[in-house]
C-alpha cells in the first residue's frame, strides 16, 4: 500500500484475464513531444517526463525514497526467482543513463513482509513481517467460502519491525497479539503512524520510535490504513472503508473474526497527526487508496478505479485536500498506484502493469516530475 487493493487490481486482472499493452522501453522521453508508441509512457500523462523502467518481472510494489532521495525500499514477489511471497528489497536508484537498479534483500527472506519504510536517519528500515509466527509464506485465503468475493487476510502474525539498512540487526517494535502492519514516520522524526488490530477493529496509531507511548487515533467501525503524514508532519493522510448498514457491518465484523477484510470501497480521509478533525475528502465510490501528499503540502495524489464499475484499470489522479479540481495523471489500461515523490519533489516513483509483455507483472517506475 498503501497496500491493500494492489492484490484488489492484481486479482480481478487475472478473472478477467486483461493484459497491458506490449511495447518496447523507451528510458529517456526527450523533445517536447513524447514519443507515445511505447506503453512507458501513455497519451495525457504531462506530469512524467524521463520515465525509466526499474525492475523487470514479478510484482514490485510500494516503492519509498530514503530520506536523502538517493534508494529505493520495496516489496517484491516473484516465484520465478525462488521469492514464494512479498520480501524487501532496496536499491540506489539509477544517477546516470545505462547504470543498472540492482536491489538487495534487506528482509530476513523468511515469513512474509509488506509496508516498508526509511527512518529519519537514512541509516534504519522499519517493515512488517510474519516470520516469528512460522517461516514460511502464509496461506491465501480460500475466497470460495466466502461466496468468491474478493477478501484479503490481516495476518495475526504481522508485527513491525527495525533494522539497519543492509537489513541486519533486526529488532521487533511491536508485539500485541493480532495485525501491526503499514507503520510510516513523521517528517519530524518524532512518531510513527500504522495500523494494528490490537483493540479488534483495523485502526491507525501512533507511537514512538521506539515503539513506547502508543495512542489509537481512529475510532470509527471499519478499516483505516495506508497512512502518510503530510510534509511538516502536522496531518495525516489514509484510506479507509465505513461499512454502514446491518448487512454491511455483519459481513465486516464476520470476515474481522477470522482475520480478513473485503476492501472493494474504500475513502480518502484526511485529519490532523492527533486523528482530531478526521474527515472525508473523495466521494467517489468503489476503491480509493494510496494516497499521498505532494511535496507542498497542499495537494494529494491517489489511486482509484472509480471511473470504471467493472473494477478496473487502477489509475492515479491528483486532488487539492478538499478533493476537489481532480485531474488524471496517469492511464494505463491495468494498473497505476502506489505513488511518491522524492524528498525534493523533483522525482516521482510508482508501480504499474505497462509494458509487462502481456503477462500480469507490477515493476517500479521513476520519473521526473513536471508541474
Amino acid at each position: 500500500m498503501k497496500r491493500i487493493a494492489f492484490a484488489i487490481a492484481a486479482l480481478i486482472m487475472v478473472m478477467i484475464g486483461i493484459s497491458a499493452f506490449k511495447g518496447k522501453i523507451n528510458s529517456s522521453v526527450k523533445g517536447n513531444t513524447p514519443a507515445f508508441s511505447d506503453t512507458i509512457l501513455f497519451p495525457g500523462e504531462k506530469h512524467f517526463y524521463n520515465v525509466q523502467q526499474l525492475t523487470f518481472g514479478g510484482d514490485n510494489a510500494e516503492a519509498y525514497f530514503s530520506p536523502d532521495g538517493k534508494y529505493l525500499i520495496f516489496q517484491k514477489t516473484n516465484p520465478k526467482e525462488g521469492i514464494m511471497c512479498d520480501q524487501i528489497w532496496m536499491g540506489k536508484i539509477p544517477s546516470y543513463p545505462g547504470e543498472k537498479f540492482e536491489p538487495k534483500l534487506v528482509s530476513t527472506g523468511t515469513g512474509r513482509t509488506t509496508c516498508s519504510y526509511f527512518y529519519p536517519d537514512g541509516k534504519h528500515i522499519l517493515y512488517a513481517s510474519t516470520h516469528l509466527g512460522s517461516t514460511a509464506c502464509p496461506p491465501i485465503p480460500d475466497r470460495s467460502k466466502y461466496g468468491n468475493k474478493y477478501i484479503w487476510a490481516v495476518y495475526k502474525d504481522f508485527d513491525i519491525f527495525k533494522a539497519d539498512k543492509d537489513g541486519s540487526h533486526v529488532q521487533r517494535i511491536t508485539s500485541t497479539d493480532g495485525y501491526d502492519a503499514e507503520a510510516t514516520i513523521s517528517p519530524k522524526g518524532d512518531k510513527m503512524l500504522f495500523t494494528s488490530m490490537r483493540d479488534g477493529d483495523l485502526d491507525l496509531y501512533t507511537m514512538d520510535l521506539d515503539g513506547k507511548n502508543v495512542k489509537r487515533i481512529t475510532n470509527q467501525l471499519g478499516y483505516d490504513g495506508g497512512a502518510w503524514f503530510s510534509p511538516d508532519g502536522t496531518k495525516i493522510i489514509w484510506r479507509a472503508s465505513r461499512p454502514t448498514t446491518p448487512d454491511e457491518i455483519k459481513e465486516y465484523n464476520d470476515l474481522l473474526k477470522e482475520n480478513l477484510v473485503a476492501p472493494t470501497h474504500m475513502e480518502v480521509w484526511i485529519a490532523n497527526a492527533d486523528g482530531t478533525n478526521a474527515h472525508q475528502v473523495t466521494f467517489l465510490e468503489q476503491a480509493n487508496w494510496a494516497p499521498n501528499f505532494t511535496p507542498d503540502g497542499k495537494h494529494f495524489i491517489f489511486c482509484s478505479n472509480h471511473e470504471y464499475k467493472r473494477g478496473f484499470p487502477f489509475n492515479m489522479y491528483l486532488c487539492d485536500l478538499e478533493g476537489k479540481n481532480m485531474e488524471k495523471i496517469s492511464r494505463d489500461k491495468g494498473f497505476d498506484a502506489f505513488p511518491m515523490f522524492s524528498p525534493d519533489g523533483k522525482k516521482f516513483v510508482f508501480c504499474s502493469n505497462r509494458n509487462n509483455g502481456g503477462t500480469h507483472d507490477t515493476n517500479i517506475f521513476i520519473a521526473d516530475w513536471v508541474e
